[in-house]
Formats: structure tokens, C-alpha cells, sequence
């Protein structure tokens, strides 16, 4: 869930897919122009991402400033590669190319956060303890 700064200074948070390339720490996710999130993150790119983890005292979040990528638009140009290896795989090269096809209809962008601080906490909570 990344959150955003709105211009009233409440954050704007929403449920994203993402992807984690920890040798560049940088998180990329799909987003499209005309969302909210990507006009926020234009205006301003302070941003964090949190992740739950497997229970509920597990979790993680990574700080850093975004930058959002201009739209795709041509099937198969570099923001529509950098989308696709977002998505899961495809089964065959005529799928892959209607999700490029796809990303330029909807005017698709990438954000992508360059990590600068990442933290969270896992506590060992046994079976049966009180919490």
C-alpha cells in the first residue's frame, strides 16, 4: 500500500501490485496518468510503501522518493517492457503483446520509488500466547 501526500496533507494510500529489485532498491509499480496517485506523486515524490507480512506484527516499509515514468506508447516500447516484467508470465507471445497493446490504451505508467529507508518489525509470538 503506498501512501502519498494529498495537497490537504492527508494521505492517500491504495492497494498496488509491486515489484522489489533489491539490488537497485527500487520498488516499481503500475500505475495509469490519470490516477490520483500518480498526479500526487508528480506534484510531490515523497512516498512510502507498507507491506504486510505474514501475521499481524510483521510488516515493512520502504521510504525514498518516487519518479513516474511518462505513459507507454507503442506496444513493446521501454515503459511497456519495464510494465511487462511487472506482470506475471504469459503463456504465449500473443499475450504478451495484447498486454502492451493493453498498457497503451490505458495510458499505463511506472512508479518507481528509490528506496532510501526500509524498516519493519517481526515479533516471535509463540502458539497460544496472549497477545
Amino acid at each position: 500500500m503506498p501512501a502519498a501526500v494529498r495537497s490537504t496533507g492527508h494521505p492517500h494510500l491504495s492497494t498496488v501490485l509491486y515489484r522489489w529489485d533489491a539490488e537497485e532498491r527500487v520498488l516499481r509499480v503500475s500505475s495509469t496518468e490519470d490516477r490520483l496517485k500518480t498526479r500526487i506523486l508528480r506534484r510531490n515524490p515523497h512516498t512510502s510503501l507498507h507491506v504486510d507480512g505474514g501475521d499481524v506484527w510483521s510488516f515493512a516499509v520502504a521510504e525514498g522518493p518516487a519518479e513516474v515514468s511518462e505513459p507507454t506508447v507503442s506496444a513493446g516500447d521501454d515503459i511497456g517492457r519495464e510494465l511487462l516484467a511487472l506482470a506475471p508470465g504469459f503463456e504465449s507471445r500473443e499475450a504478451e503483446q495484447a498486454f502492451l497493446e493493453q498498457a497503451v490504451a490505458e495510458h499505463r505508467v511506472v512508479i518507481r520509488i528509490r528506496v532510501s529507508r526500509l524498516y519493519g518489525a517481526a515479533l516471535d509470538v509463540t502458539e497460544g500466547a496472549e497477545r
